[in-house]
């Protein structure tokens, strides 16, 4: 999760949406600052350095996806990543703090979640890491900056009110915001419990508190520590092969299928020859966009991936550029796509399923279908597709030398003493390193 999380923050330092807030970010100043990832030359306060950097992780929707539904790691990362460089140098973070204090924003995100039925469905109202991702986010602060269990209360109930973000922003440039603010909101709710700002104490218990957000929401006594179970190890996570919603996965993976019966001598077909496309899918209104106008709304549509699969064979970063999206043959092809949503597919990450059916004109119809596509947790990408997305996603910032020096870092995070090992690397190369390995 965290190799990965870093490869989709290097490559999400290219986009649009993360310039913008890197450039409102530069107005705040402090004594004490973190790395922007991939900015050499660029520090910020570290509660701005998490912002960007969780901008980042999420600005192509490429981070991974937990169940119940949300993106866990992207709230979480930059945070700690920021605060270790703030940390005074004695005593050193080590990586063994790092994992701890990571898992530890994991745990409160999924425990929240899974206090209502509610959350285990695609998001209707709000968008998850805004919410839980906050509330994980001030837990890990917590752990690594060492709060008492009263400050780390204080802490948790400033994060609630400091939580949510609407659907409607989904597939625009201000979704990406909602996990850099979740990673900043939740900094300074440590920040102001350190000062003695006070929340309510049951805010985590009431249905006016955390509960605002889900519904059906019923919290339970936690386990005892002596007996406890990280969810992690009960429930995996989805690692995507391409930057779009989860969904849209399964889509593709069922396009593809379909694909197969459409090429002749590895041509596709002409579009002329197809009368209609049929996609049985969940109903989910913001991943149904049939004619998408941007980058985020194709990142959003059911209907963009399956022709783009179907026409190309592949779905890649460089399928969701404006000039993919406005080919004629992709505006053709959409104009052929229905959606269908049978009872029985729930928008549920756990259960869900694509069936697509294409009919030619000459009456011929090919129909495939996708119950699970690979990188999802039942069908895991293995280490080495895992190495491959990273070294894809990292090496457009960093040298081919830092790329494989992080993943090995990162693999053997556990025994690393200091992490500022880790987060040297994070800054990118110097001015003068690009010029030399340019030369």
């Amino acid at each position: 999760m965290i190799l990965d999380t870093l490869g989709v923050g290097f490559l999400g330092t290219n986009t649009e949406v993360f310039h913008k807030a890197n450039e409102y970010s530069k107005i705040y100043s402090s004594n004490v600052s973190s790395t922007v990832w991939g900015r050499p030359t660029l520090r910020l306060p570290p509660t701005y350095a998490a912002f960007v950097n969780g901008v980042a992780i999420h600005s192509m929707d490429f981070d991974d996806t937990w169940y119940p539904a949300t993106h866990p790691s992207g709230a979480v990362l930059p945070v700690l990543m920021a605060l270790s460089e703030a940390l005074p140098p004695s005593p050193k973070f080590s990586g063994l703090d790092l994992l701890l204090a990571f898992n530890v924003g994991i745990e409160v995100q999924g425990r929240l979640m899974n206090f209502s039925k509610d959350a285990n469905d695609i998001p209707k109202r709000f968008h998850p890491p805004s919410v839980v991702g906050t509330l994980g986010s001030a837990a890990a602060a917590s752990k690594i900056l060492g709060l008492s269990m009263t400050n780390c209360q204080k802490a948790l109930a400033i994060a609630v009110s400091h939580a949510g973000a609407p659907m409607a922003n989904a597939a625009t440039q201000t979704k990406p915001l909602h996990m850099g603010n979740a990673a900043r909101h939740g900094i300074e709710a440590v920040f102001l419990a350190m000062l003695g700002l006070q929340g309510n104490k049951q805010v985590l218990d009431t249905q006016t508190g955390f509960g605002a957000f889900y519904t059906n929401y019923s919290p339970k006594v936690l386990p005892n520590l002596d007996s406890y179970t990280w969810l992690l190890d009960q429930q995996d996570v989805a690692f995507k092969s391409f930057p779009a919603h989860l969904a849209t996965h399964w889509v593709a993976d069922a396009a593809a299928s379909v694909r197969k019966h459409l090429v002749t001598d590895r041509t596709m077909c002409p579009i002329d020859h197809i009368e209609r496309i049929v996609l049985r899918i969940p109903d989910v209104q913001y991943v149904n966009r049939p004619f998408p106008d941007s980058e985020h709304e194709a990142r959003h549509s059911f209907q963009y991936v399956a022709c783009v699969m179907l026409l190309d064979g592949g779905i890649t970063v460089s399928s969701f550029h404006k000039h993919q999206i406005n080919r004629p043959q992709v505006r053709e092809l959409l104009c052929k796509v229905e959606l269908e949503h049978p009872q029985d597919n729930l928008p549920n990450f756990n259960t869900l399923y694509c069936e697509i059916s294409v009919t030619l004109k000459d009456g011929a119809t090919f129909t495939e279908r996708a119950d699970t596509f690979y990188g999802h947790w039942r069908k895991p990408l293995s280490q080495k597709d895992l190495e491959a997305k990273f070294r894809a996603n990292a090496s457009g910032m960093l040298s081919c030398d830092a790329v494989e020096r992080l993943i090995k870092i990162v693999d053997n995070l556990e025994g690393l003493e200091d992490c500022s090992v880790l987060t040297s690397l994070l800054k990118g190369p110097s001015p003068s390193e690009m010029i030399s390995q340019s030369i």
